[in-house]
């Protein structure tokens, strides 16, 4: 059986990859366990200094596995909230992990997906690369531009448009994602871990006293 989350690692980065390419790497509960336990390995190994995640194939990820969620659709509040739960828990794992976390985003990275990418420290997107609906938009670009993608439905914004809005860090050729992705997680790697694990933590307080969390 394929494995749906790959883990290795390179020198001192993990790189994590989202492994169900004929699905365009859709989110399903058994991979959402299997991106936890990624996160547990990569955040346990003081070998490891910085994480990159990416997805397999010619997409990051598709987002949630509707599919597979339509085959057991939860009814009413009780049921629906664990599944919100386990959800924003996963995309918002990289955005919590003490070591600096990196996307390598290629293809579409949608809904929830496309959180995940936000929630990283930093994101590389390919030329081809894809975003929409990420529910972080309004603390990454400001609530005029958050309104106008949500409330508009925008859901295809390019790599371009995304960089210009301060959705991604850098925009690089098609194929280069991963490279480039590695080559920044390895700088951060190398540089005073307790400096770089506090000051995320500091500017993720920062958001926290914000109400970013609950807001969430």
């Amino acid at each position: 059986m394929t494995q749906s989350i790959l883990y290795e690692t390179r020198g001192p980065v993990a790189l994590i990859t989202l492994n169900r390419p004929n699905r365009l790497n859709a989110l399903d509960q058994p991979m959402l366990e299997a991106l936890q336990a990624a996160c547990d390995r990569a955040e346990a190994d003081d070998a490891v200094g910085a994480v990159v995640l990416t997805g397999a194939g010619k997409a990051f990820s598709s987002g949630f596995d509707l599919q597979a969620q339509a085959a057991a659709t939860p009814q009413g509040v009780d049921e629906w909230r664990p599944v919100l739960r386990r959800d924003f828990d996963a995309a918002m794992r990289f955005w919590h992990l003490s070591k600096p976390t990196v996307a390598a985003v290629r293809g579409p990275a949608l809904a929830g997906a496309c959180e995940m990418a936000m929630a990283c420290d930093v994101t590389v997107a390919a030329e081809d690369a894809i975003f929409g609906e990420p529910e972080l938009l309004p603390w990454i670009v400001g609530p005029k531009r958050a309104k106008e993608i949500i409330l508009l439905g925008l859901d295809r914004i390019s790599a371009g448009e995304a960089h210009a809005m301060g959705l991604v860090n850098r925009v690089v050729p098609a194929g280069r994602d991963v490279e480039e992705a590695l080559a920044i997680a390895r700088r951060m790697a190398a540089m005073d871990r307790t400096l770089v694990k506090e000051t995320k933590r500091a500017i993720n307080r920062t958001y926290e006293l914000m109400g970013m969390g609950e807001a969430l």
